[in-house]
């Protein structure tokens, strides 16, 4: 709190529950109005809850906040099994918190791998293969159909392939961890252009209504990379949207490039990081690409604890510019996938980012004679003849 009071803000902690666009003003929980002469909208997203037959039941849970995770952790000292549904980041990260308290764990997702956003198949095959040795049942490239019930909770997952997951409708439950979609209910139907994904805002964060502006999950994302829509609700996205708006608000001129998607998880041992985009999902926005894959040592071979480092870098075929960037090792992968951003952001070919000036030193990288980033981008251009090699 003291944060927002200590510059002079007035904070009020009530909800909103009414915005009239056209009359300015906000009514909040306590039936008290503000009026205003520009507003910043950050209402933020919730986790989705598809429409399908059961979801309503008792024992079906999403995960974001405390609540939620109150709740959770009500029923997961009583039960034993639990259905996990999206294989993404924050669904691996439920399914070894419910496995790490001893429950039998089924991870659900139509991908036919899993984190498919972050990583490409190959990419995920060694955290496929780990969740699989520690107990997660994983159940991939089939869709959920529908929750039959007993009583108030659900009896069996239905799957499309005509499997299903039986639980006990007393103790078990259903986590679904298949995104977010935007909290903007307040502001439907005033003329404001909303998009499936949120509320649209151009480079400066303004809205279609004069005098509001938008920012974090409650928004649509642009890619900067293709400039077309793109999901990405994520605090690394919302973080620099605020600012943006603030400084637009304070009268200072700035502008909000686009999503870029750098994220980061972890599966047991591994350390995983992406951004941009993956090979599949770029050849599915209409990229054909060049791809290099390249593996070494986090640290010196000789070093107690040197563990596994890959990466794989995704191009555009065409000019050879860096779109995307996966890394998979058993240390922090972030500061790679910070490179990795930076690359893109300032729109280097594979041939300028293979010739990065690297570190080298033996508790930290491998030999010096090689980085995995830079194998990486020489891999991927050893199938292209040197005439057609962009600078």
């Amino acid at each position: 709190d003291e944060l927002v009071t200590g510059a002079g803000i007035d904070l009020v902690r009530r909800s909103a529950v009414r915005v009239d666009l056209a009359a300015r003003q906000v009514e909040d929980s306590a039936g008290d109005r503000y009026a205003y002469e520009k507003l910043f909208i950050s209402t933020g997203a919730r986790p989705a809850l598809p429409p399908v037959p059961g979801s309503d039941a008792d024992n079906v849970y999403t995960v974001k906040t405390q609540q939620d995770m109150e709740r959770l952790i009500g029923r997961v000292g009583t039960a034993r099994r639990a259905v996990v549904v999206g294989a993404g980041a924050i669904g691996v990260e439920q399914a070894q918190a419910y496995r790490t308290q001893g429950l039998a764990v089924h991870l659900v997702d139509l991908a036919s791998h899993v984190l498919p956003a972050m990583l490409d198949r190959e990419m995920a095959a060694p955290v496929q293969a780990t969740l699989e040795q520690e107990g997660i049942l994983l159940t991939l490239g089939v869709r959920l159909e529908r929750l039959e019930r007993q009583g108030a909770g659900v009896s069996r997952v239905v799957l499309s392939d005509g499997s299903g997951i039986d639980l006990d409708p007393e103790l078990d439950f259903v986590c679904f961890a298949v995104g977010m979609e935007p909290d903007v209910d307040l502001f439907r139907g005033q003329g404001m252009e909303i998009a499936r994904d949120g509320i649209v805002v151009d480079s400066r964060m303004r809205t279609s209504v004069p005098d509001v502006y938008a920012g974090g999950d409650c928004c649509a994302g642009i890619s900067a990379i293709d400039g077309r829509p793109i999901g990405g609700k994520l605090a690394t996205n919302a973080v620099p949207m605020g600012k943006i708006a603030a400084r637009v608000l304070a009268g200072l001129d700035d502008e909000y490039p686009g999503y870029y998607n750098g994220a980061a998880t972890c599966a047991y041992q591994w350390r995983i990081g992406s951004t941009g985009f993956t090979a599949e999902a770029a050849r599915s926005r209409g990229i054909e690409t060049l791809s290099g894959e390249a593996e070494t040592t986090t640290l010196f071979p000789m070093m107690p604890g040197a563990g596994s480092l890959k990466v794989k870098v995704v191009a555009d075929a065409g000019d050879h510019r860096i779109v995307g960037g996966q890394v998979l090792s058993n240390l922090p992968a972030a500061d790679k996938v910070d490179v990795l951003t930076l690359a893109i952001q300032n729109r280097m070919t594979l041939k300028a980012m293979a010739k990065l000036s690297y570190s080298a030193q033996p508790w930290q990288s491998f030999f010096p004679a090689r980085s995995a980033l830079v194998d990486a981008c020489e891999g991927a251009l050893e199938s292209v003849s040197d005439a057609e090699v962009t600078p």
